[in-house]
């Protein structure tokens, strides 16, 4: 890649012929980026966010699209460029009352809270359609359970840190449990099978 002009914030690296595996640091930057990739039509078949990479795949001219990032640079608009989506929920889940007393709140302040959130699909991973969610601030961070559940029903939504998550298909996991929604998290058949995509914004809806 000698002779890009990318920004210093990111780091470009080949990953084989045809792709590249671009470091940008933190999930609202990757985000960010991959936004504006699509946005710009830069010449990939696929841009994949991770928390702090994207991947661009698929790629005929590698040096090209290297120096093609530096037309890029972060701003909060293209964080947040996707479609809003509800997600109904029923607040049954086996963490509540964990979570109530590590935010100093009772179940009803949980709900509230996390009802109030506007959580944006930062990437998916770990299974086929399970978003990783960002928007919680700092402060109402949860850890995970030591010892993960052998078992998550499909539709669980969880708290990981600062990451709220959706469970597409019922797995293992250590995610402090919410409750669950029955909305189709999941579908190969439809144009874009992960209802919750990088970039959609997201609404917890209580039903």
């Amino acid at each position: 890649m000698a002779g890009h002009t990318a920004p210093p914030s990111l780091r470009v690296r080949p990953a084989g012929r045809h792709a590249l595996l671009v470091e940008v640091g933190d999930p609202a930057a990757a985000l960010a980026l991959a936004t504006w990739a699509r946005s710009a039509g830069v010449e990939a078949v696929e841009v994949v966010p991770a928390a702090e990479t994207v991947l661009f795949d698929g790629v005929s001219d590698p040096g090209a699209l290297a120096a093609r990032l530096g037309d890029w640079s972060p701003t909060p608009s293209q964080e947040r460029a996707g479609a809003l989506v509800e997600v109904p929920v029923a607040y049954d889940g086996a963490d509540l009352d964990f979570v109530a007393d590590a935010w100093g709140t009772d179940v009803a302040g949980v709900v509230e809270r996390h009802t109030a959130t506007e959580f944006v699909s930062a990437f998916c991973g770990f299974a086929p359609g399970f978003a990783y969610l960002a928007g919680l601030p700092a402060d109402l961070a949860v850890p995970r359970l030591e010892s993960p559940r052998p078992r998550v029903p499909a539709g669980s939504i969880g708290l990981a840190g600062t990451w709220c998550g959706t469970y597409p298909t019922a797995s293992p996991g250590g995610w402090r449990l919410l409750g669950r929604t029955d909305a189709p998290l999941w579908d190969p058949d439809r144009d874009e099978p992960a209802l919750l995509a990088p970039g959609t914004r997201v609404r917890f809806v209580a039903r």
